[in-house]
């Protein structure tokens, strides 16, 4: 996953594509796409202000509350950690296992770093033959925050 959302784009994405979901089981790809694929974009037409080259953008603790983002997400060994910048510096893990199909409460005060991953509604549907067993969402041990 870091691979292809990281280190294989040069600047940032336009839009992710169905090839993040290679080597998925066809009927989850199906299930998740409507059977449609198309690939992702990345950002290659960028006109920077200076006429420089546009460079990837950094978050840092120090750049972060500058960049008006909204939502961070960092990749975790055991998971993606998924942090409303409005109200926290550090959020629940996602566990790579959770059925991809799984709904989550989209409202940024529910992704406390107390709590669970605010699921709104499991899949309900069975896992692809071959598929690894969907778990429900689950949030690891609270980290420190690290950014002040």
């Amino acid at each position: 996953m870091s691979r292809h959302l990281i280190d294989d784009v040069a600047v940032g994405w336009d839009e992710l594509g169905t090839d993040l979901l290679d080597g998925a089981p066809p009927s989850l790809v199906a299930a998740l796409t409507g059977g449609e694929q198309w690939p992702s974009r990345t950002l290659d037409r960028l006109i920077t202000p200076d006429g420089s080259p546009p460079r990837r953008m950094s978050v840092t603790d120090e750049t972060a509350d500058g960049q008006d983002m909204q939502w961070g997400y960092i990749l975790h060994t055991e998971g993606i950690e998924v942090i409303s910048l409005l109200h926290e510096d550090i959020g629940p893990v996602v566990d790579w296992a959770t059925d991809p199909r799984t709904a989550f409460n989209d409202h940024p005060a529910a992704w406390s770093s107390l709590d669970p991953a605010p699921v709104t509604r499991a899949s309900r549907s069975t896992p692809p033959p071959g598929a690894p067993a969907a778990s429900p969402a689950k949030a690891h041990a609270p980290r420190p925050a690290t950014r002040r």
